[in-house]
């Protein structure tokens, strides 16, 4: 968000200089009226294809910054669905474990003799 940010600021400030620029040139030059408003038709027309040319260049490149963000997005979405089934094995695989121990315990305990209680003197 910096960068466009950072753009968007560029942008500003071009268009300001450009048009500061374009009025003191045309406030200083040695021209008739009519020569100033061609020259002031020609520039505005001058300014008015670069803002567009910009325009359309930040598109482009927003568009672009948009479709690396949604790749690197399902790039992540993958990884970590894989992540997410390997936990889920490993759970699995954990509890079965625990499992099979309750059931070996289980089983050792029910194969043990019984210890008479009673001594006889």
């Amino acid at each position: 968000m910096s960068d466009r940010d950072e753009f968007g600021a560029f942008l500003v400030g071009f268009i300001v200089g450009g048009v500061t620029g374009a009025i003191v040139s045309l406030l200083y030059a040695p021209q008739s009226g009519q020569e100033t408003r061609a020259l002031i038709r020609d520039k505005g027309i001058e300014i008015r294809d670069k803002a567009a040319a910009t325009t359309e260049e930040a598109i482009a490149r927003a568009e672009a910054a948009a479709a690396e963000a949604r790749a690197r997005a399902e790039e992540l979405s993958a990884k970590l669905q894989e992540r997410g089934k390997e936990v889920v094995a490993s759970a699995k695989k954990a509890s079965e474990d625990v499992m099979e121990s309750a059931k070996k315990a289980s089983q050792n305990i029910t194969k043990r003799p019984a210890k008479s209680g009673s001594s006889e003197a």
